[in-house]
């Protein structure tokens, strides 16, 4: 009947760095006769393990086992003669193995295999046992892997660049090591800990591979690895082609008609830019610059620096060209560009809200002589609506169609506004101050002068101003924005006038009923 002996067998916490390890220790398990009875692995990762192994400690004697033990004692001698001969046969002296062979099989008692000195291995776990004890299942330094092999099995493909890489807070995790420890570890192996984000990797080359760490906003490290890039080209230094023209030794007259040979050095290009052409002046000017113009509502417009370019010209020199012809820019201060009459056509300057000089151009409308149209003509003194400050448009609002007389500027600012989602029409106060080549605070104030109120808070009950069949209104959002909304009235195809009010008809057969 065998006696067993037990030990627990484990990987530690983090488990073995590569296969090739865990392979060796269970080899080494089967060479000291160990049985694993028992083996479980963690579910994820597959090189940390723990188990229980058993082996015999004595054992039955059988005729088998002795017969095994005679065969294996007269193979010994056998070997032992046929060493000693065979160094005789070389030039060796034969005395030596002989006295050799004679104490490893004459003089060396007969082993017995049949019992096994057993093994306490109650304390192989503990970390207070005495270092005299004996300590199994150690891999000594020289086959232990290098750190770039230990962490390759770990690192995994890298979301944001090329190669692999693993943070450092999982390696701490997985070799249940100290993050000072592993710090340390980097040094010595070449690699720069960086100090910021920004900061360009320092490569170091390990085995054909190249190795570098970086870190992230959040302050983690990572180990990157990559294939080292082969070269497929080299850099050299190329002749600049034409940087300087060589004379020619036989000047040819271009009525001539001679053709340069081929390859020769009049064949190369002139990389001299050509000097800009002279801008054409007055009238002849404009007439060039009318057809590149943007058409607009009932005329033209275009910045100078588009026109510039067109003509192939710096915009100083094109806005010093339009300088004769009286189109120079207003000098502040609420002030309107003169208008110029030129050629059957009107011309302005006006500048944008980003700053950018604009061109218009409008055709001469033709005058109206007095008491053509059916309209009377204002009183002497003007009305309350013509008293109302003037709202200069932009570059593309020069064809707007006349303003009604009751209100000059919501008629002005009206083909401006988008329709929303509500159905109802409306737009930010800044953009249509800046559509129309104004300051907010100007704009502001003709909307004052037009009868809207302006509210203090998001929820205050606004003001509605009507005209032409719509009512205006300027409100604030959440966000602090001032818009400008319009939308149909409710009042205007009903009798009574605006505001819904019941005419004096209806009130009196209201008061014959009762």
């Amino acid at each position: 009947m065998a006696l067993w002996e037990y030990k627990v067998i484990t990987s530690g916490k983090g488990g073995f760095a590569t296969p090739a390890l865990l392979e060796k220790f269970l080899n080494d398990l089967g060479k000291e006769e160990w049985e694993i009875i028992e083996f479980r692995t963690q579910p994820d990762n597959v090189l940390a393990f723990s188990g229980l192994a058993r082996r015999p400690t004595q054992r039955d004697w059988t005729l088998e086992d002795a017969a095994a033990a005679a065969a294996r004692t007269e193979a010994e001698k056998l070997r032992a003669e046929f060493e000693a001969k065979f160094k005789a046969a070389t030039g060796a002296s034969a005395a030596e193995p002989a006295e050799a062979g004679a104490a490893e099989t004459g003089d060396k008692p007969h082993h017995d295999d049949t019992f096994r000195r057993p093994r306490d291995t109650e304390r192989d776990l503990d970390p207070t046992a005495s270092e005299e004890e004996e300590i199994l299942d150690v891999p000594e330094e020289e086959e232990l892997p290098t750190f770039f092999d230990a962490i390759r099995p770990h690192m995994r493909r890298n979301q944001r660049g090329p190669g692999l890489s693993v943070s450092l807070e999982y390696l701490v995790k997985k070799f249940d090591m100290l993050e000072n420890d592993l710090l340390g570890a980097l040094k010595e192996c070449g690699l720069t800990i960086p100090a910021a984000e920004s900061e360009p990797p320092a490569y170091v080359e390990y085995d054909g591979d190249l190795y570098w760490v970086n870190i992230n906003r959040q302050k983690q490290l990572f180990i990157n690895t990559r294939e080292k890039p082969r070269p497929v080209f080299r850099v050299v230094q190329a002749t600049r082609v034409g940087a300087e023209p060589a004379e020619d030794p036989a000047p040819r007259s271009p009525e001539a008609g001679e053709v340069p040979a081929a390859g020769g050095a009049a064949e190369m290009p002139d990389t001299k830019p050509e000097p800009p052409a002279p801008l054409p002046q007055g009238l002849e000017l404009l007439d060039r610059l009318r057809p590149i113009m943007r058409r607009s509502r009932g005329g033209w417009s275009g910045s100078l620096g588009f026109l510039s370019r067109a003509m192939k010209c710096r915009e100083d020199d094109l806005q010093a060209a339009l300088a004769p012809l009286g189109l120079q820019l207003a000098n502040g201060g609420g002030e309107k560009a003169p208008q110029i009459e030129l050629g059957g056509f009107v011309y302005w300057l006006n500048k944008d809200g980003r700053g950018q000089t604009w061109i218009n151009a409008r055709e001469k409308a033709e005058e109206r002589e007095p008491g053509a149209g059916s309209e009377s003509p204002p009183p002497a003194g003007g009305t309350a609506a013509d008293k109302q400050p003037e709202l200069p448009l932009a570059a593309d609002a020069s064809a707007l169609p006349p303003a009604a007389p009751e209100n000059a500027t919501l008629s002005a600012v009206r083909l401006l506004l988008k329709e929303t989602k509500t159905g109802a029409i409306a737009g930010k106060v800044d953009r249509l101050a800046e559509e129309l080549g104004k300051t907010p605070e100007e704009f502001l104030a003709a909307l004052t002068a037009a009868g809207l109120k302006v509210p203090e808070k998001p929820r205050e009950k606004p003001a509605f101003v009507g005209h032409a069949a719509e009512i205006f209104w300027l409100n604030k959002n959440a966000k602090d924005e001032l818009w400008l909304n319009a939308k149909a009235s409710k009042f205007a195809d009903k009798p009574g006038g605006e505001g819904g009010k019941k005419s004096g008809r209806s009130r009196a057969r209201k008061k014959e009923t009762s």
